[in-house]
């Protein structure tokens, strides 16, 4: 099958073997993307989602259905190239390809560039993703590790931190911080312009944004 991402290198391209259920995108039957942008790689954040709805899906084709949907969204309601997230996780305890370890994602506005971005597909405000869920999704973040998409001091946040948005929703986020690389700062969308490895013209455009709201 042709490659959905033909500007991605081989190296990129190489069969990697996890020790959890991954599902490339051809197999959730994801749609083209209508264009791709490189992602600066190793990244030094991990971004942590819900997708609060679709709701959570417990076998593969309930969770490929929660990918398929999230995409049509986020591409034809949204006008975004693709689905938003770089990997989506679900209550089966596989890992879904998005728009995968070295492609731009549009999961967190502003901080795109310097992270991956995972969703856990549900609602997990008051309820826990179960436990397979959480593994897979700790599991994930350590393969982007190894293979050197994510690096080794890397931090872990909520989305909330770095957007004004419940996301991912509290039960969850008091959850991760419990995980490993665990960030409490940012603590929120205000703490972006105090970030040093974001890029000065992005910090304009966030103070530009903040002027206009104010």
């Amino acid at each position: 099958m042709p490659s959905a991402y033909p500007d991605v290198q081989p190296f990129d391209n190489e069969v990697y073997s996890y020790n959890f259920p991954f599902v490339p995108r051809y197999d959730w039957l994801a749609r083209n993307p209508k264009q791709t942008s490189r992602l600066p790689t190793p990244v030094p954040y991990v971004v942590i989602h819900h997708s609060y709805i679709p709701a959570a899906c417990h076998d593969k084709d309930e969770c490929s259905a929660a990918m398929r949907k999230m995409q049509n969204m986020h591409m034809d309601d949204r006008g975004w190239c693709d689905i938003g997230y770089n990997f989506g996780v679900g209550s089966d305890g596989a890992a879904y390809e998005g728009r995968g370890w070295a492609t731009l994602g549009a999961h967190a506005l502003y901080f795109n560039t310097l992270s991956i971005g995972i969703c856990l597909i549900g609602d997990w405000s008051t309820l826990l993703p179960p436990a397979q869920q959480i593994k897979t999704a700790k599991a994930l973040i350590a393969a982007g590790v190894q293979q050197g998409y994510i690096r080794p001091d890397y931090k872990l946040v909520g989305h909330r931190q770095v957007r004004a948005t419940e996301c991912p929703g509290q039960a969850l986020y008091e959850e991760i911080q419990s995980w490993d690389h665990y960030s409490s700062f940012p603590a929120t969308y205000k703490d972006l312009i105090n970030i040093a490895e974001l890029p000065e013209s992005v910090k304009k455009n966030i103070l530009s944004s903040n002027a206009t709201k104010s």
